[in-house]
């Protein structure tokens, strides 16, 4: 997965990539309180938000840790909760928060936001481990820090 990415200045790249991290910052700092309002003030499409969110980041320099906030869908099995953090802890993965839902459907939803500074793999081949356990339905990359 690693292949999936490519570091370029932003000088070719369309003005809206910069635009939606901008709104993305809008929200998380909270100076945005909704998606309509963030996008309006930097000037781009909700459609061009969504489309793009979780695919551009900006690269940060000079940070002692690297943060990841991943979601993930698992069947709602004991153990299931029990084999995510035996994945994670298997890679050198350090744990900050876990937000975990209530199952629904014989699904719940849980949000892992680790330190991945001293990881021995790839954020992404980590979300390719994930992927394999018997149950995750789903694993997504929400951001990285």
């Amino acid at each position: 997965m690693a292949g999936n990415y490519l570091i370029v200045h932003k000088k070719i790249l369309p003005d809206y990539l910069e635009k939606v991290i901008e709104a993305r910052e809008l929200l998380m700092s909270h100076e945005a309180a909704t998606v309509t309002e963030a996008v309006r003030s930097v000037g781009i499409s909700r459609n061009t938000f969504y489309k793009y969110r979780n695919y551009v980041f900006r690269m940060q320099e000079g940070k002692d840790d690297r943060k990841a906030s991943i979601s993930v869908n698992l069947r709602d099995r004991a153990g299931s909760l029990s084999c995510v953090i035996h994945c994670l802890s298997s890679v050198n993965a350090s744990i900050i928060t876990i937000s975990q839902s209530v199952p629904v459907s014989g699904k719940a939803a849980v949000v892992f936001t680790i330190n991945a500074t001293a990881m021995t793999t790839s954020v992404e081949a980590l979300l390719d481990m994930l992927k394999e356990l018997p149950d995750v339905s789903s694993v997504h990359l929400n951001s990285m820090d």
